[in-house]
């Protein structure tokens, strides 16, 4: 996961040279990550879930 995160990171970066002004730092995406299923939920549960979590 950490691969994928660090090149689309650095590819979004030099497409859109104006996060670097955006974000003071090297790294575009926060060190953690989720991995789950969801089974017999809603599609509506999980969007809930992930506003839920954004704050």
């Amino acid at each position: 996961m950490n691969i994928l995160k660090g090149y689309s990171s650095r590819h979004l970066r030099m497409e859109f040279p104006w996060l670097k002004q955006l974000y003071q730092k090297d790294q575009l995406w926060v060190r953690s990550f989720y991995w789950g299923t969801c089974g017999n939920v809603s599609a509506q549960t999980v969007k809930r879930y992930i506003e839920e979590c954004q704050g």
